[in-house]
Parts: structure tokens; C-alpha cells; sequence
């Protein structure tokens, strides 16, 4: 552990801002420094991340949703593609499916072919330590998901229950009668009928399974606590009890305490509303999780999914955290009818409605880190470099002659303000609280690079007309 400690030290380094006095006084008064602060809320704006004392802008895509899984060379080259496009997020579950020949299960498996849940199998933990030192060292971001119900079903011909570990059949260490299981579970996930998820104290107290379980959690923790730029989810998805949830919640951040860790951690419902109750599970207890994602907004288009973002961002005002949005969906040929523009628009409104990190899903529910996701990204950080997201806040009430989805804004009033146009567009744009004269730099979404650029009269009223109809970002900043 203290060998993969200091190798995530050295790895790590800051992402490129301006530390702030007031961060610089913190640090001094808590006897750290800025160099020792790990990913976290950041305190000048805590709808953001700041990580080493400097705010951060979290963007991402990858063709996977457990790259930790992958096999050396493939993993690197995919990292490195998403640092050069300027992305520094990725995505991890801690998935064991056998849907690939190269994928392993946590557990030793024995000549006879059954595992034995209390022993482990050494390559699928140093494969988890692989990929966090390799991000580590590249300033890419982790946020773990530590259960994901699609592994423990029979649903969409996978039958991954018939091979999976904590099956009865498939380990030496309990029966269907002990652990409660069954010998298959036909229905998607979503009907929350496996007992996998009902083991907790408060729920059906399966001491059972929870032992195990629990090991499992703490032997990921073992490896996952040294390193400081990750970030935790309890579930993909879920629509399951809230006991499950905060049980593991409190576990996690109670293992962290004790090596002297601060953790930050989240649940992801499965509500596509925004507004449902579930999610105020996570929206209402800010002392057990510490940023909320809602992912599951990318199932909404238009106008609809900006306006659901926006109403969360109300509902949390008293106690900001930051949001984040590790599932943008939408792919040519997606399952759900979603095109790769609906992914390309998604991404954007989150980004100007104030999420903290947006990171584009797996192929094929999302263009996952292709030729469409890079491009995003190298535009959304030329739009970073040119007007810095967390100094502006969704303002779309600066304009006019828009119809509904033609264009968002967002603003800083007066000093800087950017505006997305998707598939081209014109609207007018209120400049009236402008001190001095303006410039206007466009952005291509769909190449990457910068467009032309304008000057832009103070105290007037602005013509935004897109340069063609392709994806478009008007920066707008005060000379």
C-alpha cells in the first residue's frame, strides 16, 4: 500500500488554474498544503471539483465502463487518446461480467472449476491498481461504481448469474439454502427481485452474503484509499432500497476514516424524472453524499433535459454540491432511439447548466471516446481556456428570438457569457450590462477548433448568428 501511496503522489500534479488567496489561506490554516489536497468539492464554488487547491473541470468519454478490466496496451492507448482531447474523467465499475474472453472475476477459482469467495484472484486487483496509477499519472479522474445490478441477472441473453461467483452452484462456500438464492433471475434488474440486494442489517440481514460482500469492499478500498483523485457511486442505476444505499454509504465512509481518509461518494438512481422522490434520497442528505449524479436525466431531450438539470440545481441552492453526469447517452443506432446529435447536445447543456463532470457513455449507448466525443472535448476545453465554466451560471433569460432548443446560454453579466447553438441558429443576445466593448470567438463543436472572431459593441443588444449548421460555442468576453 505504501509503495502504490507514493507512486499516486508523484503521479499526481495540478490541473492548470489560478490558486485563489482564500484556498491558500485554508490550507495554512489547516496545516496542509495546496499540493496535498485530494479531489474535492472546491470551496470557492462547490458545484465544482478542485482538486490540489485549483478548480477542475471534469470531462471525459471511453469506450467501456470498466477499463480497469482491459488488457495493458489497449488500456493505455485509450487513456492517452482521452488526455490528449483533453479529457480527465473516466468512468469505473467494478464489473465482472464474462461478456469478453479477457474479463476476470475478483475470486480464486479452483481445480474444479468453483471459486472460493474467500480467497481472491490476485489479476483482477492488479488490474484495479494498473489503471489507477496509469490515471494517476495522466490527471485523469475515477469515479468507481461499486455494484452494478446487470451482473447478477439472466436478462438480455447474458446468463451472468448461471456463471457468476456468488452463484451457489459455481462456489464451495454456501448453498441456495444458506444464501437465499435462486437458481435464476430471468427479469431485468430493474424489477429488483435479486436478494444480492437485500442483505444489509436494516433489510433482510443475509449475514450470509453481507460477509462477503463486505470483504469485497474493503479489499477495493485497500487499493482504492492511497490513491487521492477518485470518487465513489454505490450502484449503476439503481432503483433499489434506500437501506442498501446508505448502509453502504456509511460503510465505505467509516473505512476511509479509519486510514484517516475523507471520501467523497454518491448514489445513482434510475429515475429518468429528476423530480422523483428517489432522488432525494442522495438530493436531501448532504452529510452522507457528497455530490449527487444524474445521469439518468440523459434520457430526456431538448429543452426538457436542460430545464430538469436547472431544477435540480434549484432544489440544491442552499447546500450546493457538485453534479455530475458520468452516462451522457446517445448513439447512432442506440437501443433507445437516441442519435449521436442527442449525446453532442447533451453534453453541452450540462456543461453551460453547471455540471461539475460530464463524461460521454460506452458504445453503443453513447459515442464513448470516438472521433464526435474528442471533438467535444477539445472544444469545451477551448471554451474553458477562454471563459472558465464555474464563473458562469445559466442564463438563458439574456435571450431572445429563440425558439425552444435553438440556443443556451450562460453568463457571468457583463464580463463574459457563452452561448450554445446547436445545429446552427440566430438569436439575439442582451448585452446591455456590459462595462466595455465585448469580442465574440466561435467554437466548432464538431471539428474541435476555433472559429472566427469578432468584436462585439457594450450596451446594446447582439445578433448570434451560427457561422454554418453544425454544433456551435460563442465565447463572449470583455476586451
Amino acid at each position: 500500500m505504501a509503495i502504490r501511496h507514493t507512486l499516486a503522489k508523484l503521479a499526481s500534479a495540478s490541473i492548470v488554474h489560478t490558486v485563489t488567496l482564500s484556498a491558500l489561506l485554508c490550507a495554512v490554516l489547516s496545516g496542509t498544503t495546496l499540493a496535498d489536497e485530494p479531489l474535492r468539492p472546491w470551496a470557492e464554488n462547490p458545484w465544482y471539483w478542485s482538486y490540489h487547491g485549483e478548480p477542475v473541470l471534469m470531462l471525459g468519454g471511453s469506450d467501456d465502463d470498466n477499463l480497469f478490466q482491459w488488457p495493458e496496451d489497449e488500456l493505455q492507448a485509450q487513456l492517452d487518446r482521452l488526455a490528449a482531447a483533453g479529457g480527465n474523467v473516466i468512468r469505473n465499475t467494478m464489473s465482472d461480467r464474462n461478456d469478453k474472453d479477457f474479463e476476470v472475476y475478483p475470486f480464486k477459482q479452483l481445480e474444479n472449476g468453483k471459486y472460493d469467495l474467500n480467497e481472491w484472484n490476485e489479476e483482477y486487483w492488479l488490474r484495479l491498481d494498473r489503471m489507477l496509477t496509469a490515471t494517476a499519472e495522466r490527471n485523469i479522474f475515477v469515479q468507481i461504481e461499486i455494484w452494478d445490478r446487470f451482473d447478477y441477472t439472466d436478462n438480455r441473453d447474458s446468463d451472468r448469474w448461471q456463471v457468476h461467483p456468488y452463484n451457489p452452484v459455481n462456489n464451495v462456500n454456501y448453498t441456495y439454502e444458506e444464501s437465499g438464492f435462486a437458481k435464476r433471475y430471468p427479469d431485468h434488474p430493474g424489477a429488483n427481485k435479486q436478494p444480492f440486494f437485500f442483505t444489509t442489517p436494516k433489510q433482510r440481514n443475509n449475514s450470509t452474503i453481507l460477509r462477503f460482500q463486505k470483504r469485497f469492499v474493503n479489499q477495493l478500498l485497500e487499493h482504492s484509499l492511497p490513491f487521492d483523485h477518485v470518487l465513489y457511486c454505490i450502484d449503476n442505476e439503481t432503483n433499489g432500497e434506500e437501506e442498501w444505499s446508505r448502509y453502504w454509504a456509511n460503510f465505505i465512509k467509516q473505512r476511509a476514516a479509519k486510514e484517516g481518509k475523507k471520501i467523497y461518494l454518491t448514489e445513482m438512481w434510475d429515475d429518468w424524472n429528476l423530480n422523483a422522490e428517489r432522488h432525494k434520497r442522495t438530493f436531501d442528505h448532504p452529510e452522507l453524499y457528497d455530490f449527487v449524479d444524474i445521469s439518468q436525466n440523459n434520457h430526456n431531450k431538448g429543452q426538457k433535459h436542460w430545464d430538469n438539470f436547472l431544477d435540480v440545481r434549484e432544489y440544491l441552492s442552499t447546500q450546493p454540491r457538485p453534479i455530475n453526469t458520468t452516462k451522457t447517452y446517445g448513439a447512432d443506432g442506440n437501443k433507445f432511439g437516441h442519435k449521436d446529435q442527442d449525446a453532442i447536445e447533451r453534453f453541452w447543456r450540462h456543461l453551460l447548466a453547471g455540471a461539475a463532470s460530464m463524461r460521454f457513455h460506452r458504445p453503443d449507448s453513447g459515442l464513448g471516446l470516438n472521433d464526435k466525443a474528442v471533438a467535444c472535448l477539445r472544444a469545451a476545453r477551448k471554451l474553458e481556456s477562454l471563459v472558465p465554466l464555474w464563473s458562469i451560471e445559466p442564463k438563458n433569460q439574456l435571450l431572445s428570438d429563440r425558439d425552444e432548443n435553438e440556443a443556451y446560454a450562460a453568463a457571468n453579466t457583463g464580463s463574459a457569457c457563452a452561448v450554445y447553438l446547436p445545429l446552427g441558429g440566430e438569436v439575439q443576445l442582451d448585452l446591455s450590462d456590459a462595462k466595455s466593448p465585448m469580442s465574440l470567438q466561435w467554437i466548432n463543436i464538431d471539428t474541435g477548433e476555433f472559429g472566427a472572431k469578432q468584436p462585439l459593441a457594450s450596451g446594446s443588444r447582439a445578433t448570434l448568428k451560427a457561422p454554418s449548421k453544425q454544433n456551435w460555442v460563442a465565447a463572449i468576453v470583455a476586451h
